[in-house]
């Protein structure tokens, strides 16, 4: 019987080999293979449970990534001497034998994440300790602690790259990266960190520290003066207190948002700071202060308790603020938080600024003069305000000379300053959707008849993008667009905008590329886009088209959105006109097709290179039924293909009698007067000859 087995062992090797080319397709790549590419051999994602011990002595980078390897033994990695790069994430592993790094001393990156090495992380550490060249080592995802994560980079003084994310640390202190005096960049992020005491101080040559998503409640002096990035995001910090000195710090990004900072942070006097991002917190600017209170006399105390020692500092917020050197600052993100107004001065300290994002805060002003420092902005964010004014001096000089973007849409505006544009000379992009704001039409400004508040947007021609969804906008005449070069318009949510004809937009005819009617109340009978030749993207979304714009067959779309209409089907031949030539992507769901109008639905399968993103939400009716045209069932077609030559089939029944009775009829009256026929031919053409 055991002589046997072998034999059957075999037997079932080859069958299985021969079972289908679904087999041999599902391994194409078999279970343990590598690939190799130059020095870098992948094994990624093999079912490996150990290392493999074939591959090429002169293998520099080994990925192992996606495997259920658990224990790297002494000798797992004894033939490859030249590695330098090591990937062991998403594994299970969890222990590394003390002598696994013995043969590849010059390994440098090290890969370990989502493992589970908090099991025997002290052996584990004694592996590590092997490594003189490493630089970069990843221990995220492996639930350890701030006592596991000290003894496990205790001796790897070398390190550049340290990430512990995603672990179980809570508390940090001077003795956890004591040893890590060449590390430039650390990632504590997605931990429990609610207490950092002078855990960073060792570290003078630190660049890069992420503690983002943690507990962090505040930041008090702050003196890290050679960091050039910190992440402090998605904590709970309400305070954050720069050391008061006059060292320069190397600070280029601070990022303190979503958090719940309740005040401008405290910044260092002199730093190199390009981008300050706060959004997402409470800040606001001393909303209530006593009457006569100057802001200036502002101050704050902070109760520091560090042991039995207690400490009461002071600082004037305000005073503090004005001395932070904001010179080189480029990007500030104040979005989402509390602030309903600017201190006098505050923007003045940054002349560097190109993108300022206010939006979604409580301004109820905003003041733009020809005076004003900002000229280097490039984009200004005042969307989600409560913004009813936006005050502006004009002068001889441009207000905002360098200013593209301009989000002022979701306020309270009716109108904006006279002619502001003219002197916002390189604006190429405005936002007003949310406001009840009218375009000026013709006659232009200077007639004496002095019509109702509206925004002037003629002759602006940089403006490429504008947006006025939602702005109540009748139906306008005259030319609001004459002098200006759109090529984006969005209109959408206005019902009463497009209640004559297009005739408005005529003046874009040539420039228009992107057109935005969505929800505008536009039936079949006023729709003619014949004259829009240059438009690529139309969205008729929202409306009430019971016929498909056959002026559409002109253009050369490349997207177009008919959702939302009552259209009962497109015409059988659009795949030959407009389909067929240009359309890469249509959106047709929420339209109550006829199911047995359907030959337009099957052409559209055929186009080669035509997306329908909705396509799985478009239905059609039949009967009170709402079915899928991708899985009509057979009686449905069936009965369609009845209803279809119904038509057909009328004309001939209603026909065929008719002929019947007038053949039947002629047949009578010939058998009738057949004798008499007869005799009338004869007597009439029956001549006598002469022989």
């Amino acid at each position: 019987m055991e002589a046997l087995l072998p034999g059957l062992s075999l037997l079932l090797v080859l069958l299985a080999l021969g079972w289908g080319s679904g087999a041999v397709a599902a391994w194409a790549t078999p279970p343990g293979s590598c690939e190799l590419v130059q020095s870098t051999t992948d094994c990624t994602g093999r079912w490996l449970s150990s290392v493999p011990g074939n591959l090429r002595g002169d293998t520099e980078e080994l990925l192992l990534d996606d495997n259920t390897i658990q224990i790297l033994g002494n000798t797992s990695l004894l033939s490859y001497h030249q590695l330098r790069r090591l990937s062991l994430t998403k594994n299970r592993l969890e222990l590394i034998m003390p002598g696994a790094f013995l043969s590849s001393q010059g390994l440098h990156m090290l890969s370990l994440a989502d493992n589970l090495l908090f099991t025997n992380y002290s052996l584990t550490a004694a592996a590590l300790s092997a490594l003189p060249a490493l630089r970069m080592l990843d221990l995220s995802g492996n639930r350890l602690t701030e006592n596991m994560v000290s003894v496990l980079v205790w001796n790897l003084s070398s390190l550049e790259s340290l990430s512990v994310a995603r672990n179980l640390i809570m508390r940090l202190d001077s003795s956890v990266f004591m040893n890590l005096t060449q590390l430039l960049e650390l990632n504590l992020e997605k931990n429990y960190i609610f207490e950092i005491d002078q855990a960073f101080e060792g570290l003078q040559k630190l660049q890069r520290l992420n503690v983002a998503y943690n507990y962090l409640p505040c930041v008090v002096e702050f003196s890290l003066t050679q960091l050039r990035v910190l992440n402090v995001s998605n904590n709970v910090i309400e305070w954050f207190l720069a050391l008061e000195s006059d060292d320069l710090f190397e600070l280029e990004v601070l990022d303190l948002s979503h958090n719940r900072l309740l005040f401008f942070p405290v910044l260092p006097r002199q730093s190199k700071l390009h981008s300050l991002l706060l959004k997402d917190n409470e800040m606001s600017f001393y909303q209530r202060l006593p009457n006569g209170t100057s802001l200036a006399d502002v101050t704050v105390q902070f109760l520091l308790i560090d042991g039995n020692s207690t400490n009461v500092t002071t600082v004037s917020l305000w005073d503090e603020i004005c001395h932070s050197n904001l010179s080189s600052l480029r990007l500030l993100d104040m979005s989402q938080n509390q602030v309903w107004y600017l201190p006098e001065g505050f923007l003045a300290q940054m002349p560097s600024l190109t993108h300022l994002k206010l939006n979604q805060n409580c301004l109820e002003t905003f003041h733009l003069s020809e005076g004003d420092p900002l000229a280097m902005l490039t984009e200004l964010d005042l969307s989600q305000n409560q913004l009813a004014e936006l005050g502006a001096e004009v002068g001889a000089r441009d207000i905002l000379p360098n200013l593209q973007l301009f989000n002022l849409s979701t306020n309270r505006l009716r109108v904006l300053p006279p002619q502001v544009f003219t002197y916002i000379r390189k604006i190429t992009t405005v936002d007003l959707s949310r406001n009840r704001v009218d375009l000026c039409p013709q006659p232009a400004v200077g007639d004496e008849v002095e019509g109702p508040p509206c925004v002037d947007i003629r002759g602006i021609k940089t403006l490429t993008h504008l947006s006025l969804a939602g702005c109540g906008l009748r139906g306008l005449g005259g030319h609001p667009f004459r002098g200006t070069s759109l090529m984006h318009l969005d209109l959408s949510d206005n019902h009463q905008a497009l209640s004559r004809d297009l005739r408005w937009l005529r003046d874009l005819a040539l420039t228009l590329q992107v057109l935005s009617l969505r929800n505008t109340n536009l039936s079949s009978v006023v729709v003619d886009f014949s004259a829009f030749n240059s438009l690529v993207r139309l969205d008729l979304s929202g409306n009430s088209l019971t016929v498909f714009p056959t002026s559409l067959g002109t253009l050369k779309l490349r997207s177009l959105d008919l959702r939302d209409n009552c259209l009962p089907a497109l015409p059988p031949d659009v795949t030959q006109t407009l389909l067929g030539r240009s359309l890469r992507e249509l959106y047709l769901s929420r339209n109550p097709y006829n199911c047995c109008m359907l030959g337009w639905w099957d052409s559209l399968q055929q186009v080669e290179g035509l997306r329908v993103p909705d396509g799985q939400e478009v239905t059609c009716s039949y009967a009170s039924r709402t079915l899928s045209p991708r899985a009509l069932p057979e009686p449905v077609l069936w009965s369609c293909r009845w209803q279809m030559a119904d038509l057909a089939l009328l004309y001939l029944v209603l026909a065929l009698p008719t002929c019947l009775t007038l053949l039947v009829a002629i047949a009578i009256v010939f058998l009738m007067f057949k004798q008499k026929l007869l005799k009338m031919v004869k007597s009439r053409c029956g001549v006598s000859s002469s022989y």
